[in-house]
């Protein structure tokens, strides 16, 4: 078992902002987290990566009990995509060197890198599609080509879990298609990570993520196969508007507003 929430609330100024929350996933599975802004999505994540702690409930993830576990070490263990950790990097530093941190889970390299890791470095640079990225300092790199930086950043420590959240948030057209592109590659590893994806536009769902998470108002509303929940009907109860969904290329959907 990779993540296990058993009955897990968090609770802030007297109000639940996760509600008894039950969600099990296992090695291989490959999860999307659909919700609107204020769903929890957030916060559950935060727990995720042990930046929070939860209220109540058990929460164990990689095997270790949240209470009983070192919790920088389990984060070595979590590759994590944010933008959130975008603002914090610095902007002057090299492509490579931001992602040779992710060895680390640092911001920045405080320690001598070994040549092996530099190596490593480079090499996950252009696996995750940043050849050309190669030398050029972070900040003057399109929001785009940061995120490539980013994955490439996370994948470093050898993850066990990867967390994409919402990564797609301000590319354009073309360099989203080429994200996706870019993570779809990494689910087709046989020895990748377990990818845990959090959006609100159902379009971003790949075919990878065959397990959905529909987070409404915090609490989970429902759990299932991917394909079975994408449904008109069920995404009616779940936005308790109407909308209409069209299947698009790569067999994925975009959901509309009726």
């Amino acid at each position: 078992m990779m993540i296990r929430f058993d009955h897990v609330s968090v609770t802030r100024d007297n109000r639940k902002i996760l509600k008894d929350i039950n969600w099990h996933a296992t090695k291989g599975e490959h999860w999307a987290i659909l919700g609107l802004n204020g769903s929890g999505k957030t916060t559950l994540l935060q727990l995720l990566n042990g930046y929070l702690w939860p209220s109540s409930g058990t929460l164990v993830v990689l095997g270790e009990t949240f209470g009983k576990t070192v919790i920088p070490e389990l984060r070595k263990r979590i590759g994590w995509v944010s933008s959130a950790l975008q603002q914090q990097l610095n902007q002057q530093e090299i492509a490579e060197h931001i992602v040779l941190s992710g060895k680390f889970a640092s911001i920045g390299v405080w320690t001598i890198p070994t040549e092996a890791e530099k190596q490593q470095a480079l090499d996950l640079l252009i696996k995750c599609g940043g050849k050309e990225l190669i030398g050029i300092r972070y900040g003057i790199l399109s929001q785009g080509q940061q995120q490539i930086i980013l994955i490439a950043r996370a994948l470093m420590a050898n993850p066990e879990i990867l967390i994409l959240d919402e990564p797609c948030n301000g590319l354009d057209l073309f360099a989203k298609e080429k994200l996706l592109e870019d993570i779809q590659r990494i689910a087709d590893e046989p020895e990748g990570p377990t990818m845990i994806y959090v959006s609100h536009h159902t379009e971003e769902i790949l075919p990878c993520f065959q397990k959905l998470m529909l987070l409404k108002d915090g609490s989970i509303h429902m759990t299932g196969k991917t394909s079975n929940l994408l449904k008109e009907e069920i995404l009616n109860d779940f936005y308790e508007k109407p909308v209409q969904t069209i299947r698009m290329s790569k067999n994925r959907l975009a959901v509309f507003p009726k």
